[in-house]
């Protein structure tokens, strides 16, 4: 994954992948565990999305907390260290989007989508938002952490002068904000 992530798809050849496995580079090792290259990125982006799992399970996170302010702060949190262990994920998925659409897709799809969909749905039970507000917020709330990351672990920018401390509580200001009383 390092190897897709820092070269791309199309820049990583199968000798690199067998050398960076430990397998003599050229001499088709890699084709006793996998058929294909294309095999092998499908099969590292899988082990990435099981990773993650536990992402989509924002209730099980902080479950019991009792506050939600600090249920945000540890959701904030939680959600953006996930995301900076996942950086050569998200730089593979951004760079196959084209070549690769219906594995992008299928993996945007899990990570994305079903994160966004459990937490509007924690939203929902725990502040009594209504399910069309709550997924609004939700789309708000974690497209802010999840644009802040590409930002920076993807395209190499980062907001000026905005340390993760300040983008947390303002986060959180907003969410409760949205929220509303």
């Amino acid at each position: 994954m390092t190897l897709f992530a820092e070269k791309g798809y199309r820049g990583t050849s199968v000798a690199h992948i067998e050398a960076a496995a430990g397998l003599t580079p050229g001499a088709g090792g890699l084709y006793h565990h996998f058929r294909t290259k294309e095999e092998v990125l499908a099969a590292g982006i899988e082990r990435h999305l099981a990773r993650l799992s536990a992402l989509r399970d924002i209730r099980g996170v902080f479950g019991g907390l009792g506050d939600l302010r600090a249920e945000l702060i540890v959701t904030a949190r939680y959600t953006l260290a996930e995301l900076d262990n996942e950086t050569e994920l998200l730089r593979i998925l951004a760079s196959e989007a084209r070549s690769h659409p219906d594995l992008v897709e299928g993996a945007v799809h899990r990570l994305i989508d079903a994160t966004y969909a459990e937490f509007a749905t924690w939203l929902a039970e725990r502040t009594g938002l209504p399910a069309e507000r709550a997924e609004a917020v939700a789309a708000i709330g974690l497209g802010a952490l999840v644009s802040a990351r590409l930002l920076t672990g993807v395209l190499g920018a980062a907001p000026t002068g905005v340390d993760d401390e300040t983008f947390v509580t303002t986060w959180v200001d907003m969410m409760t904000n949205a929220i509303g009383p």
